[in-house]
């Protein structure tokens, strides 16, 4: 075990978890980054390529929730694909022009704009856009158990 490996490692799976909550830094792959950091510590002793790939896939896993729950968000509380493409619009102008924050409001503003371009009451793009705040909420914490669960993999190979 390589104890510089290790604190880097944790340094970063730190700052991926952080990003899974600000959305300024890239989650998981930075818990999969400190996960081969460690790797190039110890020249990988422990941690072969089936370890690399099935935390890959669970890196892939973690991106699709952050797609679908958006979606399932403003789905289940009633909006339309005007909604849907609304929030992924907004999402990326919120980024744009409010940072980290703007990833949160932008989709629902872009939510609600879209249901009120399809000529949708106020309530109606306003319940379309509480969807994506419910859906970022859930897919959050998703993706924090995904993460919990890489996490516990790691450890659990390298401690064996």
């Amino acid at each position: 075990m390589s104890y510089a490996g290790l604190f880097v490692a944790v340094i970063l799976m730190a700052l991926g978890v952080l990003g899974t909550v600000l959305p300024a830094l890239p989650g998981a792959p930075l818990i999969w980054l400190g996960m081969f950091a460690y790797g190039l510590f110890t020249k990988f002793q422990g941690l072969g390529w089936s370890f690399f790939l099935g935390q890959g896939l669970a890196v892939a896993l973690i991106f699709a929730i952050d797609y679908a729950a958006g979606v399932l968000g403003v789905k289940m509380y009633g909006g339309s694909k005007y909604s849907v493409w609304g929030s992924i619009l907004g999402g990326i102008a919120g980024a744009v022009t409010g940072g980290p924050f703007g990833l949160i409001y932008g989709p629902f503003i872009g939510a609600v704009a879209g249901e009120l371009l399809r000529k949708n009451s106020l309530g109606g793009a306003l319940r379309a856009g509480l969807g994506t705040l419910v859906g970022f909420l859930g897919g959050t914490f998703l993706k924090l158990a995904v993460e919990a669960l890489m996490i516990a993999w790691f450890f659990m190979e390298i401690l064996k």
